[in-house]
């Protein structure tokens, strides 16, 4: 027999362990100077309730001679920190008590720490209790959601509150769209043109497919329409459940335009996009769309021209380089979009990787330390995640690596490439 009436003891018991004085054995600072926050905690609790903590204890392994684990969370300011700590203690958190704005911060804490089962709870909660705000502040929710992958039920929604505000502009159109006219869907089109390639379609089930964008069909590019259509038709009976994908069918019915990485790999990237360990079960088997590819047995044909043209404005890419003479592959994943105007791109959710001897298992990750110079838009022949990867393109494609804005040295120092391929996440 289960009894729910048991729970909040439990709870109230693990709230008092966290305030407990005695027993702890993790110091964690949290925040930047000069606001700036210790905590302290338990290094069992942590370990068992968030993945990401459980990586960087992995590397932190306590001692026996009594010396604390210390830790640092610049990225989280303290008072969301000490929200997300009492859930993560206690099981439950009371949103009608903070600010709006608090449970966005709480929301993009939540997915640094990657309490998965936190953030749909969050997501509902805006979308059912605060509509009127979000909508508000769209720019604000829609910027957050680019930048954090896991925002799934924000990213659907957005699709819906971007077709009420194109008929709002255009007041003229009926509101059902099985009365439009060919004039009609030109004018939505038109107004939603800037909007459509940010819209992650793929993160909605089939049936929400079918009843909220196959109205609408006729304003989608023909090319996204149909590789929509035919990704929800090879998916059906897996999309019916969002987000919840098993990897060996997903991987089967997948295919990668890549002449240096392998369904595997894209696989394992696309976890680590979306911060779960390598043994969890796959969310999102993203598209990898190949935007660019430079290929080559002598001089490159690459210049940093075409490179630009291509990958300018394009959100959440993931480069791959294939190291000359070796069997070393590298890249990293940017989720923000490139600039090349000489300017330091921010955010928390890039890293950088390397694979090395032709296998998934053999490789190294590097996750952003150091969020306001994770990328670097050079504007000279040069783009980098900070000099941690850097991509030196002219005539050719060299790369080089200096520990510095990442966790940790991936695996080259300087070398030539033999493939250079670039991909949106999609």
């Amino acid at each position: 027999m289960i009894n729910n009436n048991l729970l909040p003891k439990l709870s109230q018991n693990l709230l008092e362990i966290l305030n407990d004085e005695e027993y702890y054995d993790i110091i964690i600072e949290v925040g930047n100077d000069p606001y700036v926050k210790v905590f302290r905690a338990h290094m069992v609790i942590l370990n068992y309730r968030s993945p990401y903590l459980r990586r960087i204890l992995s590397t932190n392994k306590k001692k026996n001679d009594g010396t604390l684990t210390y830790i640092k969370l610049p990225n989280i300011l303290p008072e969301i920190f000490q929200i997300v700590l009492r859930y993560i203690y206690g099981g439950k958190i009371s949103l009608e008590e903070y600010d709006i704005l608090d449970i966005v911060k709480v929301m993009v804490a939540a997915n640094e720490l990657s309490l998965q089962e936190l953030i749909p709870y969050l997501e509902s909660f805006l979308i059912e209790n605060k509509t009127n705000w979000v909508e508000q502040n769209f720019d604000l929710i829609y910027q957050i959601s680019l930048e954090n992958d896991s925002f799934s039920e924000l990213q659907k929604y957005f699709w819906e509150y971007v077709i009420r505000w194109g008929l709002a502009k255009n007041p003229e159109l009926p509101s059902d769209p099985t009365s439009f006219s060919k004039d009609d869907f030109n004018t939505l089109k038109k107004t939603l043109q800037q909007c459509i390639p940010f819209i992650r379609f793929r993160n909605l089930s089939s049936k929400e497919f079918l009843k909220g964008v196959k109205p609408y069909k006729k304003i989608l590019p023909k090319e996204l329409y149909n590789d929509l259509l035919e990704y929800f038709l090879d998916n059906d009976s897996k999309k019916s459940i969002p987000r919840i994908i098993k990897e060996d069918k997903a991987i089967c019915s997948k295919n990668i335009d890549s002449k240096i990485i392998t369904l595997q790999h894209a696989e394992l990237i696309s976890k680590w996009i979306d911060k779960l360990e390598i043994t969890d079960k796959l969310i999102t088997l993203y598209e990898f769309k190949l935007l660019y590819r430079d290929s080559h047995d002598g001089p490159s044909k690459l210049n940093f021209a075409k490179f630009q043209e291509i990958c300018k404005n394009q959100y959440r890419t993931v480069i791959v380089i294939k190291v000359k003479d070796s069997n070393v592959v590298i890249g990293g994943y940017n989720p923000i979009e490139w600039k090349f105007d000489g300017s330091h791109g921010v955010t928390k959710d890039s890293f950088i990787f390397s694979f090395s001897n032709n296998s998934i298992e053999d490789y190294i990750l590097s996750r952003v330390i150091n969020e306001k110079r994770a990328i670097y838009n050079g504007n000279l022949h040069v783009v980098a995640f900070n000099s941690d990867l850097l991509l030196c393109i002219d005539n050719g494609v060299s790369v080089g690596s200096i520990k510095n804005s990442y966790e940790k040295k991936i695996r080259i120092d300087s070398s030539l490439t033999e493939e250079f391929e670039v991909f949106q996440i999609v």
